[in-house]
């Protein structure tokens, strides 16, 4: 399959964004990756809780960031808020295994936009060399945050929603997938970590919603 044809773009305060179906968006004119909702170390403050999850999602999740990086040949990560997921993201485990994904991308500029998860957790440990700034944080035209603001004086990318849409037909033929929200004021990335929940939104006429499965991001049929 020709991987131009896995990916949907869309033209958006006069930039080209590419929609992946790693549930991440890339902006190829600056060679920028933005990337919503990591979540890093949810799995471990569940487990700490007492609830049987099983190990394994950061690291899946930085595996199919190393494999965003290397294929589209990003110069910088932008993380919409939400790297880490809470203040027990910081244990040693989780750390060492982010510590050793910076080590292999020591190059790469990575930029965190604080969001509501950040503020419990606090700032990734200093030596993983991510800089960190509230929002808005501006590039070019555009206002990457994590909230999706509708009030600001560009267009905003953000996360936090999860969104999903449901498609389907009949009674039990229901599938939820992780969806791309553009509104006229705002666009909402999917949740990127492995191990995160999905909300449902409803677009309206005039929005457009890509939905992205493993394989593929394509474009819904807007409502009549």
């Amino acid at each position: 399959m020709n991987p131009q044809s896995t990916i949907a773009t869309v033209r958006v305060a006069g930039q080209d964004l590419m929609l992946l179906p790693e549930k991440a968006a890339f902006l190829p004119a600056s060679d920028t990756l933005l990337i919503a909702d990591a979540h890093i170390g949810k799995a471990a403050t569940f487990r700490h809780l007492g609830v049987p999850v099983p190990p394994g999602a950061t690291g899946e999740t930085l595996a199919v960031l190393t494999s965003l990086v290397r294929r589209l040949e990003a110069r910088r990560v932008v993380f919409l808020g939400d790297f880490l997921h809470s203040a027990r993201s910081h244990v040693e485990s989780t750390m060492d295994a982010v510590t050793e994904w910076r080590e292999q991308h020591a190059s790469l500029e990575l930029i965190l936009v604080r969001g509501n998860h950040d503020e419990r957790a606090g700032d990734p440990p200093q030596h993983l060399e991510i800089e960190c700034v509230d929002e808005p944080l501006m590039h070019d035209d555009i206002a990457l945050c994590h909230e999706p603001y509708a009030n600001l004086d560009a267009y905003v990318f953000a996360g936090h929603l999860h969104p999903c849409v449901s498609l389907g037909g009949r009674t039990h033929d229901w599938h939820r997938l992780a969806c791309f929200w553009f509104t006229p004021k705002f666009a909402v990335l999917p949740a990127f970590g492995s191990f995160t929940g999905m909300q449902a939104i409803q677009a309206r006429r005039g929005e457009r919603v890509f939905a992205a499965t493993d394989e593929r991001v394509f474009e819904l049929r807007p409502k009549r």
